[in-house]
């Protein structure tokens, strides 16, 4: 079972796509996911956030809870909120899946002609939420967004299954859609142009990254005395301070 402590190691998180289950075949955690679960609860709430020396990384936090929260069995643990706002402040939020963890940043995939694509080209600022709601752990990201390479988007791209690609193709990602046979209609006309298994990377779709310069971690613990610390990107290091609940 994953420590709540600092330092460790962690696995990236899965490259999977998000499972198209109906609500009523969502999978339910098993047994001995739930004891998995409540043990690391049961950590973090009784012990909470050891206080940090000042010479941790972040990000190598991330890993270890995120680690916790694969290992204790939660589904979709790479769910995460993205946040963007236009030039004007307005904002907008949407629930997206965390696809690779680094020194760099947290990547995630996205249609570059998307409203969210827009809103980043705009304002290249934005933040990230993670909520493991049964281990009572939220991370929350901020930083600025940048694409990450042509080879970088088609090596994840490529390990999609087919209908995968052929939807990235065939989606106006947020564009306004008369009807859902027009959307078959496109599946069906770029499944026709590429056969088979070859099926290119579309120009308009790839991976974005989220280069953190602001990574807070709260921890729930009793009569609502939660832990929280929050580091901040300073040069090529970070500083850390405790936050009141």
């Amino acid at each position: 079972m994953g420590s709540t402590g600092f330092g460790g190691t962690a696995r990236e998180p899965a490259g999977t796509d998000m499972p198209n289950h109906p609500p009523s075949r969502i999978p339910r955690m098993s047994l001995t996911s739930r004891i998995r679960a409540l043990k690391t609860f049961g950590k973090g709430v009784a012990l909470g956030l050891p206080d940090p020396s000042g010479d941790e990384d972040p990000i190598e936090l991330f890993k270890h809870w995120y680690d916790d929260a694969e290992r204790a069995g939660l589904f979709l643990p790479e769910a995460m909120c993205l946040a963007t706002a236009t030039p004007e402040g307005v904002p907008s939020s949407r629930m997206v899946l965390l696809k690779g963890i680094g020194p760099a940043g947290f990547v995630f995939f996205t249609n570059y002609e998307s409203r969210k694509a827009g809103e980043l080209d705009a304002n290249p600022n934005a933040s990230l939420l993670f909520h493991w709601a049964i281990l009572e752990r939220q991370v929350r990201v901020e930083g600025t967004v940048e694409r990450i390479s042509e080879d970088e988007s088609f090596a994840y791209y490529s390990s999609r299954g087919r209908g995968s690609r052929i939807g990235a193709w065939a989606s106006k990602q947020s564009r306004p859609l008369e009807t859902r046979d027009e959307l078959r209609r496109r599946v069906r006309e770029f499944d026709e142009r590429f056969p088979g298994e070859d099926v290119p990377l579309p120009p308009f779709w790839g991976g974005s990254r989220v280069v953190p310069r602001r990574i807070a971690f709260w921890q729930g613990r009793a009569d609502r005395l939660h832990d929280r610390w929050a580091w901040h990107r300073v040069g090529d290091g970070w500083t850390v301070g405790r936050l009141y609940p």
